[in-house]
């Protein structure tokens, strides 16, 4: 390995929240910058490669909290990198870097030539300058993030065809191409997507907690501590975490195509990129028919003392599970942010815990016995519970209306 020539890299997500960036139809420039951000840190994070991401979510952003986050993610460090991820728009085709007037463009070259090779069409590299001061650089984010050395990526034109189709498709190549810029550059071992690297790693991002990060990779906080020889639960962004090897298998849950459904929506809402999502699924074409069962990645939900979490089985439904927990439909839809009310089989919703009511099972009970004293009926007993017979096991834990 060639001596590391940096020290970590900010990434950052163009536009967000009210500001949509450029628009193209339906499609809005801050979701491909925000797509593009997010794989980016993820790959930095496995190839071990220092990384603070400004924002994760879609938030409203301001340009002063922007650059405060921003700086301060590696204190001002000059060997540290920033790189801002962004669509282009006005009618041209293929990708272009913009670069700092205080850097040279090895790293911008390195960048682009690795888009190309990822098959999209290269345009420049290239430095802007303020109109009115020809001496500082024309984007904000480069002329007031100095010292790092500072690039603005636009992967392709959000109004052209071309890219248009390019984007959605191949986003996630064009954004390899300048996370393999970054670790040639900065002396890191680059493995491609998929292969084991030689070092596990996780950089703590802004609203990390142990807690937050044992759950992410399957682990405890106590090995997480023990590997790192940490003796409190206090984190620092930007600090790097070993993570179990074992623990790196990620879950995957079972998505069923609906009418309407594309590769590309299925990759948003499960925050994963159309190329990943093809490898998962061993799909050599983008095309979908309605009832397609799909793998993709198990999403997340907060631990919560108000709440408890239930996985969809098959069979589920809102109306059945807001039965079998006594929580109106409406409800649960509001509590899990939900766009619709179709559900998935390991979907996870989250459910007020005061609304449950529970009965353990005796010696000597039966469904029938257990329904007569609840004033139910032992078919609703086995709806509730996914019963498909009427054996019970003392100690069995059954849900009643």
């Amino acid at each position: 390995m060639n001596e590391r020539k940096i020290t970590g890299v900010v990434v950052d997500s163009g536009h967000g929240g009210s500001d949509p960036g450029a628009i193209s139809g339906n499609l809005k420039e801050k979701d491909f910058n925000l797509e593009a951000a997010n794989y980016m840190t993820k790959r930095l994070q496995e190839l071990g490669i220092p990384v603070v991401s400004v924002k994760t979510t879609d938030e409203d952003i301001s340009r002063t909290e922007r650059l405060r986050r921003a700086n301060a993610a590696f204190n001002g460090d000059p060997n540290a990198i920033l790189i801002s991820n962004h669509i282009n728009s006005g009618g041209g085709e293929g990708a272009e870097i913009v670069y700092g007037l205080r850097n040279d463009d090895t790293l911008a070259s390195m960048a682009l030539e690795n888009i190309g090779d990822a098959g999209q069409k290269m345009r420049k590299v290239y430095q802007r300058r303020l109109p009115e001061d020809p001496s500082k650089d024309y984007y904000y984010i480069i002329r007031e993030t100095s010292p790092m050395q500072s690039l603005l990526v636009e992967y392709g034109f959000i109004d052209n065809a071309a890219d248009q189709q390019k984007l959605q498709n191949d986003l996630t190549k064009y954004v390899e191409g300048v996370v393999k810029a970054i670790a040639d550059y900065g002396g890191y071992t680059y493995t491609p997507p998929g292969m084991s690297s030689s070092s596990s790693t996780y950089t703590v991002v802004k609203g990390d907690t142990l807690s937050k990060i044992a759950k992410q990779f399957n682990t405890t906080i106590q090995e997480l501590k023990k590997l790192n020889n940490l003796t409190s639960d206090f984190l620092q962004i930007g600090q790097v975490l070993f993570i179990p090897e074992t623990s790196l298998t990620p879950t995957y849950s079972t998505y069923t195509v609906q009418k309407g459904d594309s590769l590309y929506a299925i990759s948003k809402k499960y925050n994963i990129s159309v190329d990943e999502l093809k490898t998962l699924n061993n799909l050599t074409s983008n095309t979908l028919y309605i009832g397609q069962q799909l793998k993709v990645p198990s999403l997340e939900i907060e631990e919560d003392d108000n709440y408890e979490i239930y996985t969809v089985v098959k069979g589920d439904s809102l109306w059945l599970i807001s039965q079998k927990y006594n929580v109106p439909v409406d409800d649960l839809i509001e509590i899990n942010d939900l766009e619709t009310v179709n559900l998935q089989i390991g979907d996870k919703l989250k459910i007020p815990k005061q609304n449950r009511k529970t009965y353990t099972v005796q010696k000597g009970d039966s469904l029938w016995s257990i329904a007569k004293d609840n004033n139910t009926s032992v078919e609703e007993l086995k709806m509730l519970n996914n019963l498909t017979s009427n054996l019970l096991s003392i100690g069995q834990e059954l849900i009643l209306p």
